[in-house]
């Protein structure tokens, strides 16, 4: 496992990536910040390829690009549920949202526990779970703060193709 920094404009992210590919992107200090990494030591200069991807990635989103998310390799850790939730993240347009409700109607559950799947995904702006709202458009639970989540779905509307 290798991790290294980010800085964005909205704080350091900390990126995660085994062999395989990006297990998680974490605001410092969020929920559940680095969850699964264990006896881990911060590498600045690894240079993996999904660490490289995540940051070119990174770099595209925050210049207000709409940056394909098949470009980065992602292997984020969770449950079965979870990882088709996080799957159904990722089909949510850029610059779009939907609310836990939507999204419980289309996996066939409760957004009860959509929205404990989402507020879980590892692999923050990426696996886009900022693009969730509650059932009244209001912004509601994000790991990484309101304040960061209104940040990026601003970032978003002003660029959206």
């Amino acid at each position: 496992m290798r991790v290294c920094d980010y800085e964005s404009p909205l704080g350091r992210i900390l990126l995660a990536a085994d062999d395989a590919g990006l297990t998680g992107a974490w605001f410092y200090g969020q929920r559940y910040f680095a969850r699964g990494l264990e006896d881990v030591e911060k590498n600045a200069a690894a240079e993996a390829l999904a660490l490289a991807a995540a940051r070119h990635w990174l770099d595209a989103y925050f210049a207000g690009g709409c940056p394909d998310v098949a470009d980065v390799p992602l292997t984020p850790r969770g449950t079965a549920f979870q990882r088709r939730v996080w799957g159904v993240l990722l089909s949510i347009p850029y610059g779009e949202t939907r609310t836990y409700g939507e999204l419980a109607a289309e996996l066939g559950s409760s957004p009860r526990a959509v929205g404990a799947a989402v507020g879980r995904n590892p692999i923050s702006v990426i696996i886009p779970c900022h693009r969730v709202l509650g059932a009244n458009g209001s912004l509601t639970g994000y790991a990484g703060g309101l304040d960061r989540k209104r940040a990026l779905l601003e970032l978003e509307r002003g660029h959206a193709p």
